[in-house]
């Protein structure tokens, strides 16, 4: 029903930046919040970003804050995560997912559609 498809990774050096998508068709990504998450080899997938519905309020893993940008662009029905000063340690399959709702969450388990990952490989 709901297709997320996110596209944007690659090998990169430490330091380097990368901007990652995530397209989405069979809802409207303005109305729910819209959210990142990433999981390490041997890992558990971990929260990493989100935007509200709406008022695009945002939020971020400590880990990451500072460093990585979340936004969306109404008119392409797609979110974005844009990250800076990338390090070895966000090396990960990058996820897409959408919230059942407006508001933020870190819980995986508020997010009902999730897009097939794409690879994010920093070396340092």
């Amino acid at each position: 029903q709901v297709y997320l498809v996110e596209s944007g990774g690659g090998l990169v050096q430490a330091g380097d930046s990368l901007r990652l998508s995530c397209a989405a068709s069979g809802r409207t990504v303005r109305s729910y919040a819209m959210g990142w998450f990433r999981q390490a080899p041997g890992k558990e997938r971990e929260f990493v970003a989100v935007i509200s519905g709406i008022s695009s309020s945002t939020l971020y893993a400590d880990s990451v804050k500072g460093r990585f940008t979340i936004s969306r662009d109404n008119a392409k029905n797609t979110v974005y995560l844009q990250m800076n000063s990338l390090k070895p340690e966000d090396t990960a399959v990058y996820y897409c997912a959408k919230a059942r709702g407006q508001i933020r969450s870190m819980r995986s388990n508020e997010y009902d559609y999730w897009g097939q990952g794409t690879q994010v490989t920093v070396s340092s």
